[in-house]
């Protein structure tokens, strides 16, 4: 077969497409997100069916060049959808439709939680992401039938809520994913409404970003540019002011997670087929 080098670029940086990256033990699930802990170990989540699949790990782990690990959270983690790691190295697992947010430590013991399992609006009604900022609070967007954002304190005292449904500034369709920058902004990103808004860590409306169709996914690197993923399927990289550095087309239908690592690659989270694709920073 013949063998192709896919060279993608973000602004003036180059990356050399791989895929699939990285590999583990057949499991029932689909690749849904990512991420990296400050050790540079990848936790890859998968989605299943929690009614009619088995209980195969939720959260694969692996080590910085893909090789597998271990894997957990088959009987803690019901509808996986979307995980972080915190500075602290606990891995968040939003638990969908279980309206949970499930707070594991890297082996996948289950320390904590934010909102009441299995129970609706209390306060979340199926979230969708969660990301812990610099300041230590945590921020959960709460999607996919409440049109909100959450956040919490670092003791997991909720501290408050804003948004609701429509397109106004402040008000999302789908808050799909969220990021936090240490420079105290908060960016979700509003699916439904092919935007990504901007926030202060108080919740006010800060600007909105445009020309994406349905975004999906949100990471942001040390320099506070963001990455965002849609639908076209396209990636891409946002600076601090708003301004666009770069776009590209690394993927082949899209991906619904996405994290950087401390060799300056980006991995992406595909379902569709279920993989990851890493770039490899030329440079």
């Amino acid at each position: 077969m013949p063998t192709h080098d896919l060279i993608v670029s973000l602004g003036d940086i180059r990356y050399r497409v791989e895929r699939p990256f990285g590999s583990w033990p057949q499991n029932a699930g689909f690749v849904t997100d990512v991420t990296v802990d400050g050790r540079g170990h990848i936790f890859v989540m998968l989605r299943h069916d929690p009614l009619t699949q088995p209980d195969d790990p939720r959260v694969v782990e692996l080590d910085p060049e893909g090789n597998y690990l271990a894997g957990w959270g088959g009987d803690l983690i019901a509808d996986s959808h979307m995980l972080t790691a915190d500075a602290q190295g606990r891995i968040l697992c939003v638990d969908r439709d279980m309206h949970e947010i499930i707070i594991c430590s890297a082996t996948g013991e289950r320390l904590g939680a934010l909102g009441a399992r299995a129970e609706p609006l209390a306060p979340f009604n199926h979230p969708t992401d969660v990301h812990v900022s610099a300041w230590g609070d945590i921020y959960v967007a709460d999607g996919y039938a409440a049109s909100r954002v959450h956040r919490f304190s670092a003791y997991g005292v909720h501290v408050q809520s804003w948004g609701s449904q429509g397109d106004g500034d402040g008000q999302f369709g789908w808050p799909h994913a969220i990021w936090t920058h240490a420079d105290g902004r908060v960016v979700v990103v509003d699916r439904t409404n092919n935007r990504v808004q901007v926030f202060d860590l108080n919740g006010n409306h800060l600007q909105s970003w445009t020309h994406f169709y349905q975004p999906v996914a949100i990471w942001g690197d040390e320099e506070g540019n963001s990455y965002v993923t849609d639908m076209i399927p396209s990636l891409q990289k946002i600076g601090p002011a708003g301004e666009k550095l770069g776009r590209c087309r690394p993927m082949l239908n899209g991906a619904h997670g996405l994290f950087g690592t401390p060799e300056g690659n980006i991995l992406l989270a595909e379902s569709n087929p279920s993989r990851l694709t890493r770039l490899v920073r030329l440079g």
